[in-house]
Order: structure tokens, then sequence, then C-alpha cells
């Protein structure tokens, strides 16, 4: 047939300690699948220094230049990558593998029921042991009882597609027991019905008073976190260099899923790329070239589409996410919010940061929720974390907001 499955995704480690390792992915291609690649290298911690994409619409050949960390599992993201790539057979026709045109069917979604004494940056611990595990969390509710125990209900969904059996279960009930030890009382895992799938995939709507904090500022040059402002992008559109395609070049400020948040955007407009490279400069500016088109086969020639799409790209770059602290009553409630691809994903290892962010201030979580909301025409994914006051909040609710804001974007 040509080529081999093992041969879609080539991992290529460096010959010199401290150059980025390079990954090649060469398989059919369809609109989108820079996004899904570009969503697997985030969650892995991967940061992307360089990229080549080349494409004839059919099959696509797409060069990654990744700087990794001494905990990358290098085997399991190859095994990522060569699910996110269509199948070779898909591009050559033979009936037998019609099925595999089908949409994927939704993954079954289990409820983890666990209790634990309260310690601080206890849940950014667990949260830690489900990503490792690439348990997927849906949707989180987290409390604090009166006799200082937490109580968390963790909607997940399982990569590995075997948390049904009792093996997957067990492993994962040792991982979390070696992590809480002694301050882990219970842990109870057991599918959902549709019932409640549903209600988790069903996006409701926020308190007017929050969409006015987080959403009020929706010019990109007006975004500005504490002292951390975020550089406004340049974008240009040109359809003078080339008779099939549109070309957009990006200069921005580098943040942790810069390319995912390119690729993503791209994806919800249904926009096909046929060419594009990116450059890092000292690690803090980035210059992406790409040759577009739309899924008809043309170039963007309408005004408003350019207009439409450099507007989203450009706030998309300059507020990939929102950040937000504010008081509800007498507490204090941290808000952040990532907005949702049209297939439903949201972005990775958001709720990972954030626990991150305030183990490292020492901040105590008092309960935390994890939804989906409709916000305007997008559907958001929003998390809301009350925390815990009651021996003072040792740092003020500037630098918890600055210190979310800056582990989100990647920034020391």
């Amino acid at each position: 047939m040509g080529i081999l499955y093992d041969d879609l995704v080539i991992i290529r480690q460096p010959e010199t300690e401290g150059e980025p390792s390079m990954i090649t992915v060469n398989c059919p291609d369809k609109t989108g699948l820079g996004c899904d690649l570009c969503r697997i290298f985030l969650f892995f911690g991967l940061t992307v220094a360089r990229i080549d994409v080349s494409t004839d619409g059919k099959w696509c050949y797409l060069v990654f230049w990744v700087i990794g960390k001494p905990s990358t599992r290098w085997g399991l993201l190859k095994k990522r990558l060569l699910g996110a790539c269509p199948s070779f057979f898909l591009a050559s026709g033979i009936p037998y593998y019609e099925a595999e045109l089908q949409p994927p069917r939704p993954p079954d979604v289990f409820l983890l029921k666990f209790c634990y004494l309260n310690r601080k940056g206890l849940l950014h611990d667990v949260t830690k042991v489900l990503c490792e595990l690439e348990l997927t969390i849906k949707k989180v509710k987290v409390s604090t009882t009166p006799d200082e125990k937490i109580l968390d209900l963790f909607f997940i969904t399982d990569t590995r597609g075997l948390l049904h059996t009792e093996k997957r279960q067990e492993d994962t009930h040792d991982h979390l027991k070696f992590v809480l030890g002694d301050a882990m009382i219970s842990s109870e895992i057991e599918m959902v019905g549709p019932e409640t799938t549903a209600c988790l995939q069903a996006a409701s709507f926020l308190p007017d008073e929050i969409t006015e904090e987080m959403f009020n500022m929706d010019k990109a040059d007006e975004c500005k976190i504490g002292s951390a402002a975020f550089r406004s992008p340049s974008i240009i559109m040109d359809n003078s260099l080339s008779p099939a395609h549109t070309l957009v070049q990006i200069v921005c400020q580098d943040h942790k899923g810069l390319l995912y948040d390119i690729m993503r955007t791209l994806k919800d407009y249904n926009i096909q790329i046929s060419y594009g490279r990116l450059t890092t400069k000292d690690k803090t500016e980035c210059e992406l070239d790409l040759f577009i088109m739309q899924v008809d086969g043309k170039k963007i020639v309408d005004s408003s589409k350019q207009n439409a799409l450099c507007s989203r790209l450009r706030m998309e770059l300059s507020r990939p996410l929102r950040v937000a602290v504010i008081s509800r009553g007498p507490d204090t409630e941290l808000l952040v919010a990532n907005p949702v691809e049209l297939s439903g994903k949201g972005r990775p290892l958001v709720f990972y940061d954030i626990t991150l962010a305030l183990k490292m201030l020492n901040s105590v979580i008092f309960s935390a929720e994890i939804g989906r909301y409709m916000i305007g025409d997008r559907e958001w994914e929003v998390y809301r974390v009350l925390l815990d006051e009651s021996d003072g909040l040792s740092v003020s609710r500037e630098e918890i907001e600055q210190a979310v804001w800056k582990m989100l974007m990647g920034w020391e």
C-alpha cells in the first residue's frame, strides 16, 4: 500500500542535548487535523518551536520541532498522534474500511467519587494523577465538609477506554492512594447513564454579573492582567501572492498553546491549510505564514469574511483564556474561562494549571466547579474556584489573578 501504519508518525530525538525533537506526520489530510495534533502536544506539555506543513488536500506532510520534558512519554505520545491521524485506508477507497468514516461513538462517562482529609495542594496532586492516567475531566464538583474533609465528584472519560474494567479502576484507586496516603478515606468509580451524560454536555447560562466581569473586554488591545499585558498581534491577509490561496501572516507574542489557539480558530471556521511555517524568536515572539483556503477550495476574497477571521484570530491570540478574581459576598472566587471547539473539545490541562498555581501560592481551595455555559453565541468551559479565607488570604486578589494567568500562558 506504499506506507506502513507505524510510519504515519515518526519521532526523532535530537543528537545534541537541548535541541528540539522532530515529529513527522505523514497521513491523509482532513480539515482540523493540525488542531487535533496541537491539542495533543498541549496535553503532553510540549512546546512547539517550529513547524513546516504542506498538503495537496488529500495527503499531508507535517513536521513539528518540539521541546519536551524529562517526564515526556514519547511512546504514548506517538500512540495518541497515530490515533488522531485519519486512517491510511481512508485515502485508498477500500469499501471494507468505510465504517471508519462514521463519526466516533462518544466515550463513556464515569463518576469518580472520593473523600479525603483536607490538606493544602492536595487537589492539584489528585488532578495530576488523573492527567497522568489519561483520565479527562469533563466536570468536577469539589466541596469541603464542616469537619474539614474534602468530597470530590469528578465526571471523567478514559482516553484508553478501559475504565469499565476492574483492573483499570483498581489501578486508578492505587495511584490515588499512593498520592493521598493516609489522607484518603474512600473512593468509588461508576459509569453514569445517558441522562447524566446529556446534562454534562448541555450548556447553561452564567449570571450576568460574572459574564460582565469576564467578557466586557473583547478588544484585543485592551487585554491586561495586572502588569502582564499581552502585546496585540499583527495579522495580515494577502491574496496577491498565490493564485489559489490566501496568505495569512501572523506576528505575535508566544504563549503556551499558541499554535493550538490558531489551529482551533481555523478549524472552527472550516479553513484548510495547504502550507504553513512557524518560527520563534528569542522564545518570546512567533512568526507564522499560512496559505489557506475555504472548504470549497477557493481563497478568501470576501472582505467581510477576511475581517471576521482576522478579528477572531486577534482576539484568540490576545486573550485565549479569561481570568478574573471577584468577590462573592465575603469570599473570593477565581474564574477562568476558555472557549470550546465546535467539535465539543475544551482546552486540556486548564484545571491542572489552576490548581498548580494556587498550590504554589499556598492558597486553599474550599470548593470548585467546572461547567459549560453559553456566552453570546459561543460555548465556554468555565472553572469556578472558591478560595478558603478562614485563616486570612495570604496573597492579594491581583497576585492570584496574575499567577494563574502566567501559569496558563506558560510564562515564568
